[in-house]
């Protein structure tokens, strides 16, 4: 299925991602790709409707920053480089991670 476009980016100050969706669209991407995440950190930003890269992409330093507030370990998001990754995969191309992933070497 072809991928489906992420909303474009709400108001609200410029916090709140806006890219949400209520509920998983259509097309989800493997978010397990990422270097750093399993299957709960997946969990957790599926549950704020955050389901595709080009989500990840369209964040400025505000929307990481309401994202990192619900996550456990804060910074991961620049750490661990999610917005360059995000531009990778979806643009086809792979990472080390996630080219273990794809081999099943993962989880």
């Amino acid at each position: 299925a072809p991928p489906v476009p992420a909303p474009a980016l709400g108001a609200g100050g410029g916090t709140d991602p806006g890219v949400c969706y209520d509920g998983a669209p259509g097309y989800a991407d493997v978010l397990r790709q990422f270097k750093g995440f399993g299957p709960g950190l997946e969990k957790t930003l599926n549950e704020l409707g955050i389901y595709k890269f080009a989500q990840f992409m369209a964040w400025g330093d505000t929307e990481i920053a309401w994202v990192d507030a619900r996550l456990k370990f804060k910074g991961r998001i620049t750490r661990d480089n999610w917005v360059d990754q995000a531009k990778t995969l979806a643009a086809g191309g792979s990472t080390e991670f996630s080219e273990k992933v794809d081999k099943g070497g993962v989880y």
